[in-house]
């Protein structure tokens, strides 16, 4: 991995430990051995630049686990959205479902929190072979990938490394409350079709995209019947505070299809009967449930304004 020796010694500003709902990451039952012990610095919940480094060469292992369909290794290595892209998907792989492709990600800038708090966790963004950030969460003494890669789609934000700033606690009137906020602002956005909810994203924003997209489904896949919900990714959500005020978001949320029809079996599965029969083992269902998880980076200003800076969708599920 070829890390630019002047980004490991840049500390970034401040992280915002964001936390919504109780973490939850995936354990395999019994441990990898081929897994190498990872431990933070002896700063307690301190990261430092060698931590990261060697924490970012997990996703190399990663990688090897998804080309062997290795599901209790891939489980072992993720945690938060990965782990909900990681355990279903993985076993569908070994029914014939591609695999994420292996990507060697590189020049990479470390964004290390001052303040990490009682799970220590850092954030990454490799600019090649195209740019995309990576969240890396401490748990169960060892590292593990908790969201990533989420690729850009707009600009990032500038942050200030120059700088010690101060640890914005998640009831801070200003960028603690509005980071927090972020998730369920998303939730409101994408759950209300009649656009009632406040919430607003600029034009040409993926978020306006991706609700367009979900009015869109249901006549797509006539004549059966197509419903949605949308919920929340369980597990802490992370926070970086951004040069000029602000913070930037990395957090997930989960789209709950169910697709029915009154006939022998669906005319349309959404994501098609490849999908359908490596997750399931069946094909011909006449009802299925399908978990798509969307992972985030989103720009929230002192304003409230949202912007998403990054985004990558993954099927995580389909049950009959």
């Amino acid at each position: 991995m070829e890390v630019a020796p002047s980004v490991l010694r840049r500390l970034v500003t401040l992280g915002i430990g964001v936390v919504l709902l109780t973490a939850c990451g995936a354990q395999a039952d019994d441990p990898v051995r081929s897994v190498r012990p990872t431990t933070v610095s002896a700063l307690g919940a301190t990261v430092g630049p060698e931590d990261a480094k060697n924490a970012f060469g997990l996703l190399k292992e990663l990688d090897d686990a998804w080309k062997k369909r290795d599901c209790v290794k891939v489980v072992f290595l993720t945690t938060s959205a990965q782990s909900e892209l990681g355990r279903r998907a993985c076993e569908a792989a070994r029914n014939g479902r591609p695999a994420p492709a292996a990507v060697d990600y590189t020049d990479v800038e470390y964004f290390l929190p001052d303040r990490p708090g009682e799970r220590p966790w850092f954030a990454a963004l490799a600019r090649k072979p195209e740019p995309a950030y990576f969240v890396f969460a401490y748990e169960d003494e060892r590292w593990r990938l908790a969201y990533g890669p989420i690729r850009l789609v707009g600009n990032g934000p500038e942050f200030d490394v120059n700088e010690t700033t101060r640890a914005v606690p998640t009831d801070d009137p200003g960028d603690g409350v509005r980071a927090r906020l972020v998730p369920q602002k998303h939730l409101a956005f994408l759950s209300d079709r009649a656009g009632l909810s406040g919430v607003r994203f600029a034009s040409g924003d993926r978020m306006r995209d991706l609700l367009a997209e979900l009015v869109r489904k249901p006549a797509t896949a006539r004549p059966d019947r197509l419903s949605s919900d949308i919920q929340l990714v369980p597990g802490e959500t992370r926070a970086l505070a951004v040069n000029g005020g602000g913070a930037l978001v990395f957090h997930a949320i989960k789209i709950m299809y169910t697709q029915k029809t009154s006939a022998r079996k669906l005319a349309h599965p959404i994501f098609g009967t490849d999908a359908v029969r490596a997750f399931t083992g069946e094909s011909g269902l006449s009802t299925i449930h399908a978990t798509e998880v969307v992972v985030l980076a989103t720009k929230v200003a002192t304003d409230g304004k949202l912007t998403t800076v990054g985004m990558t969708r993954g099927l995580a599920d389909i049950t009959p």
